[in-house]
């Protein structure tokens, strides 16, 4: 039985490395009440972007199922060369062969291709587009350096992208590329909220004569957003030339900011010049909150705060704007969605920009966010860099204009998508009554996707027979198809398609297919998605009667005996993953700013499983002078040891940990002498490590170095289970041991509370 327990589990990870989907329960039940039963839904992670070196690429249209199915092709359709003819898997329904499969076998036909990428015959869409809307509201040293990395990145950004430029202060100016030395720019009056009929007027966007039949493009547009190659020089000019914000303001006040304008005009020029035919990215840069115009976060008064959690929830005077600006950015949001245009957001800040209140902007779109302190700070000049990283061949990493349907054979329908993703609104029969996420549809936007962009899709079981169940190798099966249409950097129209089969449970056991750590994922994505509406206590109380009720369902106990609570190995981790949740900045905002809470709950809703579960339980890394490299440890203050370093890895923080001792060592200065060369490298090989972290991560995680007792220690202590606290060991602090000065209840206790509700009887 161990045997098969490690196969199955081998089998998550070789799914998700092959397909990019991983399910919460590898087997389907037959019935609707056996399923709710479980507690964890049936669902799965999708990575539609998943970087695969042998992908199998198909030139030509798909083969498709008829109306009203759909269903693409794959490798669990039965063919038959005899009849000429392919039965659906999907919906059982029998269509003709193409007549090119009789010379050549159908590559999509072959078992191992569960997962294809299509190229299709579509005339070459528009470029990439880039428009930077910058901040002019900055310090001098922020200016310069966001100023550099602009410049950088016209060396980054393909030759053949168009790219625009916009910078905002109190007002709003849109700069031409069409007069060699000359700058010349329009401006916008900061206060005000434009159409597109008014954009398209005073920028001369006239009658559709001027638009390519082809593509749908304004040509008068190219004075605005032009090709990178003929762009760049004129662009160079303009960063080199360009000024902060001349509007004068006193001491005691907030630089007059219209970054909510700005957001409008770029929207409505892009409206204006490419409607519903691109992939354009808005990349917004600032560096503090709209204080002026349209979707205003906070008066220009200092006297008065930016809003906290505390003010947003008991609607106070300084949470005055929140609702209204709440609405302006939605609303902008819900346009650039339709568009398919995305909006990025870079922040260079100490304080608090508004995010909380944009975030539907990137949310719905696909969009990128990084939160830096500062324009200066590596966090955001890498993390900026990042965004143009290419693939083997020399392409963005980035898919524009995307959109993601599902189909399911009658076993399952669809109860919605959590991620970052918006409904297109198209309901067929396999969508179900019950809404988790983005509901009531199969279809959804998909404005940009990365290699790394993952979707939570959940199902709702079926009343379904096994014998009436299409059978494939594995017996009877659930099948479910993702099919990716998106626009590839080099402008052809891709289509990504993945097809997968679950058997459905005869035996009633379905414990032995469960996979903790999606489950804890996808159950962490519906309860930030339940934030909207119920206040955390009720999600935490929501969380914890799942967990009760699947540990009832599939643990092993006797009644009123929490003593025996015995888990199998593919669930025993998932009480822990459970009560790190509880404990994470996901549903707790004690120390945290809206913006920050909006940034983390962004990054968390795009990451694969790996991710994922790193937010929500982080990793711990010891190292000691006696061994050669680092080992993990349990995310305990039992860890803390004053002779070692610690190395936390929370997907936001890399943290470096000193002991007492090893920092008295430091202090000392005995790695700078040459008898202690062992002690210097001791001390180098956690930074080492986190340098191999931070190979591949975006957002750039911010790096702390600190030791017991220093401040930012704080980031450690808030991560660790506290085994052991000022009170479990009777306020001996001194004793050498790892000490929590918490009042929050230990795993341990977590763990005793569960066991006793287990095992009550009903």
């Amino acid at each position: 039985m161990d045997n098969n327990k490690h196969e199955i589990e081998n089998d998550f990870y070789a799914a998700e490395e092959v397909d990019g989907v991983r399910f919460t329960w590898n087997s389907i039940p037959t019935t609707k009440i056996t399923s709710n039963r479980l507690s964890v839904p049936i669902a799965s992670l999708y990575t539609p972007l998943k970087d695969r070196e042998d992908l199998p690429i198909i030139p030509s249209e798909p083969t498709v199922c008829r109306q009203p199915c759909g269903a693409i092709l794959n490798p669990f359709a039965v063919v038959d060369y005899n009849t000429k003819t392919w039965n659906c898997p999907i919906c059982s329904a029998k269509n003709t062969l193409p007549a090119h499969f009789f010379t050549q076998f159908p590559p999509q036909c072959d078992p191992s291709a569960s997962t294809v990428e299509y190229i299709l015959t579509r005339p070459p869409a528009i470029p990439p587009i880039f428009l930077f809307v910058v901040d002019t509201c900055l310090g001098e040293e922020d200016f310069d350096a966001l100023k550099e990395s602009l410049m950088i990145s016209l060396s980054l950004i393909p030759p053949e992208s168009l790219i625009g430029f916009i910078s905002f202060g109190k007002n709003i100016n849109l700069y031409e590329f069409t007069n060699g030395d000359v700058l010349k720019s329009y401006a916008f009056n900061g206060a005000k909220e434009y159409t597109t009929e008014t954009i398209s007027s005073i920028l001369g966007f006239i009658s559709s004569d001027l638009r390519n039949p082809t593509q749908g493009v304004n040509q008068s547009a190219f004075r605005f957003l032009q090709n990178t190659s003929y762009a760049e020089y004129q662009l160079t000019l303009i960063l080199e030339n360009l000024k902060k914000d001349s509007w004068l303001y006193k001491s005691n006040e907030r630089p007059l900011r219209a970054t909510g304008s700005a957001l409008n005009i770029a929207t409505r020029i892009l409206e204006s010049a490419y409607p519903k035919s691109s992939g354009a990215r808005i990349m917004l840069f600032t560096g503090g909150p709209a204080t002026y115009g349209p979707g205003i976060i906070v008066d220009n008064q200092l006297k008065q705060p930016i809003r906290s959690h505390h003010d947003i929830e008991s609607n106070t005077n300084n949470a005055i704007h929140y609702k209204k600006a709440k609405k302006f950015y939605s609303t902008l949001a819900e346009n650039c969605s339709e568009n398919g245009y995305t909006v990025d957001i870079f922040i260079g800040a100490y304080d608090q920009v508004g995010l909380y209140e944009m975030e539907a902007l990137s949310d719905k779109t696909g969009g990128l966010v990084v939160l830096s302190d500062s324009f200066t700070t590596s966090i955001f000049k890498q993390s900026f860099q990042r965004v143009f990283n290419k693939d083997n061949e020399g392409f963005l990493n980035l898919g524009f204009n995307g959109t993601l349907e599902v189909k399911t054979s009658k076993q399952l329908k669809i109860s919605g998508l959590i991620g970052h993703a918006t409904s297109l609104n198209r309901k067929t029969s396999n969508v179900s009554d019950k809404i988790i996420g983005v509901g009531e549809t199969n279809s959804w936007k998909l404005s940009s996707i990365t290699p790394n962009s993952s979707y939570g899709i959940y199902f709702e079981v079926e009343n379904s027979e096994p014998q009436t169940a299409f059978v494939t190798n594995i017996g009877p099966s659930a099948l479910v198809q993702y099919s990716t249409h998106y626009t590839h950097s080099t402008g052809t129209t891709r289509l990504r398609v993945t097809t997968v089969a679950k058997p459905i449970d005869i035996n009633g056991d379905l414990s032995t297919y469960f996979d903790q750590e999606v489950s804890a994922v996808l159950i962490a994505r519906e309860a930030v998605s339940k934030l909207e509406k119920l206040d955390v206590s009720d999600v935490l109380l929501w969380i914890d009667k799942k967990l009760v009720s699947l540990l009832k369902a599939i643990g092993e106990y006797r009644v009123n005996q929490p003593e025996t609570v015995r888990l199998s190995n593919n669930i025993s981790l998932f009480p822990q993953f459970i009560y790190h949740l509880r404990r994470s900045q996901f549903l707790q905002v004690f120390n945290n700013s809206p913006d920050e809470t909006s940034f983390y709950k962004h990054v968390f809703l795009d990451g694969d499983t790996t991710n994922s579960l790193i937010m929500i339980q982080p990793t711990l890394t010891s190292f000691s002078q006696d061994s050669e490299e680092g080992e993990p440890v349990l995310l305990d203050s039992l860890s803390l040891n004053p002779e070692k370093i610690l190395l936390l890895d929370t997907f936001f923080h890399i943290l470096i940990y000193h002991g007492s001792t090893v920092a008295a060592w430091r202090r000392a200065g005995y790695q700078d002498m040459e008898e202690y060369a062992s002690f210097k490298e001791f001390l180098e090989e956690p930074r080492h490590e986190a340098a191999d972290l931070l190979i591949d991560r975006f957002p750039l995680p911010r790096f702390i170095d600190t030791e017991e007792g220093g401040s930012q220690a704080r980031f450690l202590y808030s991560k660790l289970n506290p085994s052991t606290t000022h009170q479990t060991i009777g306020g001996n602090i001194g004793s050498g041991m790892g000490v929590i000065l918490t009042d929050d209840v230990s795993l341990q206790s977590f763990m005793e509370h569960v066991q006793k509700l287990v095992v009550q009887s009903k």
